[in-house]
């Protein structure tokens, strides 16, 4: 600690004749006005509506237009030089959309021209709308998995595939409409509740569950288990040992090397990103070549075979909004869509904070949403920002969303003229580009870093995880976000309360757990709160106000010393309190009063003061016991200890 944390105090008999600042109470306010600031600091902390004060009615429809259509801010300055860097990256994460979005599709029981389509007219959306740069837009692992286990659950994809494409497009369209929904409602800080902890433990699980569903490929298994929980998978595939095909597994596992080998190659040398990049498009046409020469597809191998030609047809009306089928629709949506949009925003708030600049969550909500409302009725399923698009394509140099523009370009064209060239293109490389993806999903070092630095974190982690893979993805999920709520729920109603103690030489304060040094004061017991008071936590913080005082009589019985004779509340960190908390209060009082101990408080906030004032709480405790600092405190019960007589404020003339 430096010596600018010290301040050394001046004699008792300055002390005294030194004028006290008293804690202020604040103006009472109108309930409209306290109405209104509130719901402003909770639905726009960030102020959104700054940007149009002062401005003409024709500068404030353009700014809105702006808002909801950031490409409309960008394009006018748009150079040849950030055209060439964005058709560089564009056509990079091309090159890694096609092959994954036909194995992804393939992954949720799709068909794999649908991953293609969802590649096309979804980046175009959020070209126009997205606030971020470095975002690649596309189908993602996890949430095709999780449409797989929750659509499949109702409708077999295999006996009614027609039913099963409508219901992912309806989902999808559900998914869109609470992301949209979220945004526009400002309800983004309800994604928070999925903590950094969580997170990493579900797409750890999911990633392992989808590794191991991709078993069934790389082993060349025609029948394989619609479970995803890894007792279900196992068993699957060690009964079939019979079945396994040994021309998919020597495919599967070079090309995996492969893949995994140009991976470590440009991890190694930044670089040469563009080597991993263009990885799984070299074994999509290596794969294809290698059947094609060999007619392994005639030797158990299973390909792709026929990819329709030409755009996305028109789907809007194919969504089913009729019974039963709506109900599981929904719920599918909404649960990919919270995934789809956690991943979409920590992605994008990710590669925004490596470049210095900010994206609105809120406006992103809305950009995701209608990309997958728009694309609900382009045949596409869910869509998001994968990170390992985003990646590529941050690693690629983007300069502005047009690189999603350039990549559905490029997808569009394949569409159009290419798609034949997939017939003979193996399904056991497909399974071998989704495992590589995939294990860059399961963060060990994130995991090590959390049991190094806050072990419950851990556990929220591992919980989360072995959720995913012991049960099934949607238990998981459960399992995430009641661990992540219950210990938010811990935080609020179980708040620290640390005993404080005073540096040498000094009027500072400190918990003498960290500041061992830190000297106990005779007869007084300083306690700090450290959090709001609220109707979760007061029962909590009576008892534990109340033995703390139990543990100091105790202690001061133990050895002869004076006895207790005032308890300090520290209520710096206390933001908040309700009437709940000012019962608790009350009754402290009263316990005080009854062992002839005074309750003093010290550093009261604004709003715990209005509240304190208008139930008569200060009344109450009297005033001249409600101090600015807890040295001030101190010092009026050490004056009125060695005196008996109250301190005499002096109030400050205000400069």
């Amino acid at each position: 600690m430096g010596n600018a944390d010290f301040v050394y105090p001046p004699s008792t008999s300055d002390r005294r004749e030194q004028c006290t600042h008293r804690v202020a109470i604040p103006p009472a306010q109108p309930f409209f006005m306290s109405f209104k600031n509130s719901l402003k600091e909770t639905f726009f902390p960030d102020d959104p509506l700054r940007q149009f004060k002062n401005k003409t009615p024709s500068r404030k429809l353009i700014l809105g237009l702006q808002y909801l259509f950031p490409i409309l801010e960008w394009a006018p300055r748009y150079s040849f030089q950030f055209l060439k860097s964005d058709l560089i990256s564009g056509i990079t994460i091309a090159s890694l959309a096609i092959p994954q979005g036909i194995s992804y599709a393939k992954l949720a029981n799709l068909p794999p021209i649908l991953g293609l389509y969802s590649s096309f007219i979804p980046p175009l959306v959020y070209a126009m709308m997205g606030s971020s740069r470095d975002l690649a837009v596309g189908t993602v692992a996890v949430a095709s998995l999780l449409t797989a286990s929750m659509l499949g659950k109702e409708v077999n994809a295999a006996e009614h595939p027609t039913l099963y494409l409508h219901l992912a497009f309806t989902a999808t369209f559900f998914a869109g409409l609470l992301q949209a929904s979220l945004g526009l409602l400002r309800l983004g800080f309800i994604v928070d509740f999925l903590s950094h902890a969580t997170i990493v433990g579900f797409m750890s699980g999911a990633a392992t569950v989808v590794i191991l569903q991709q078993l069934k490929g790389i082993l060349g298994l025609d029948h394989f288990t619609k479970s995803t929980d890894i007792i279900s998978v196992f068993h699957s595939v060690f009964s079939q040992t019979h079945e396994w095909r040994w021309e998919s597994g020597v495919l599967g596992v070079g090309f995996l090397f492969f893949l995994l080998v140009t991976r470590y190659f440009s991890k190694r040398r930044p670089k040469l990103f563009w080597i991993s990049a263009m990885a799984p498009l070299t074994s999509v046409i290596l794969g294809s070549l290698l059947v094609y020469l060999t007619h392994a597809e005639k030797h158990g191998v299973q390909i792709i075979g026929n990819l329709k030609k030409g755009l996305n047809p028109l789907s809007f009306g194919d969504l089913v909004f009729t019974t039963p089928y709506m109900a599981t629709a929904l719920k599918t949506g909404m649960v990919t869509g919270i995934i789809a949009l956690a991943e979409g925003i920590a992605v994008g708030r990710s590669f925004a904070m490596f470049k210095h600049y900010n994206i609105d969550g809120n406006k992103e909500m809305i950009a995701i949403g209608s990309m997958n409302i728009v694309g609900s009725c382009f045949s596409c399923y869910i869509t998001t920002g994968p990170f390992s698009r985003s990646a590529v394509n941050f690693n690629a140099g983007c300069k502005t969303a047009m690189s999603n523009v350039i990549m559905a370009v490029a997808v569009m064209f394949t569409l159009l003229f290419l798609t034949p060239l997939f017939h003979y293109t193996p399904l056991v490389v497909l399974s071998a580009i989704i495992i590589s993806a995939m294990l860059g999903l399961i963060d060990y070092d994130a995991a090590i870093h959390l049991w190094n630095v806050d072990k419950f974190d851990f556990f929220v982690c591992m919980g989360a995880y072995i959720g995913v893979i012991f049960a099934s993805v949607e238990v998981g999920l459960v399992i995430a976000v009641a661990i992540s709520v219950l210990r938010l729920l811990l935080f609020v109603a179980r708040p620290r309360t640390f005993l404080l103690g005073n540096l040498p030489n000094s009027t500072v304060y400190r918990n003498i757990e960290q500041y061992p040094d830190a000297n106990n004061v005779h007869g007084v017991l300083i306690l700090k709160i450290d959090a709001p008071i609220y109707f979760a936590n007061s029962s909590y913080l009576r008892e534990r106000i109340t033995r703390w005082i139990d543990e100091e009589e105790d202690k001061l019985k133990s050895t002869g010393e004076t006895s207790l004779q005032y308890v300090i509340l520290d209520m710096t960190a206390v933001g908040n309190i309700d009437t709940s908390g000012i019962s608790m209060l009350e009754e402290v009082k009263k316990t005080t009063d009854r062992r002839e101990i005074k309750l003093v408080l010290a550093n009261p906030g604004a709003e715990v003061m209005k509240k304190l004032n208008k139930a008569k709480f200060l009344e109450n405790i009297g005033q001249e016991w409600v101090y600015l600092t807890v040295g001030e405190a101190v010092d009026a019960c050490n004056y009125k200890l060695h005196t008996g007589k109250p301190v005499e404020s002096q109030p400050c003339n205000n400069v």
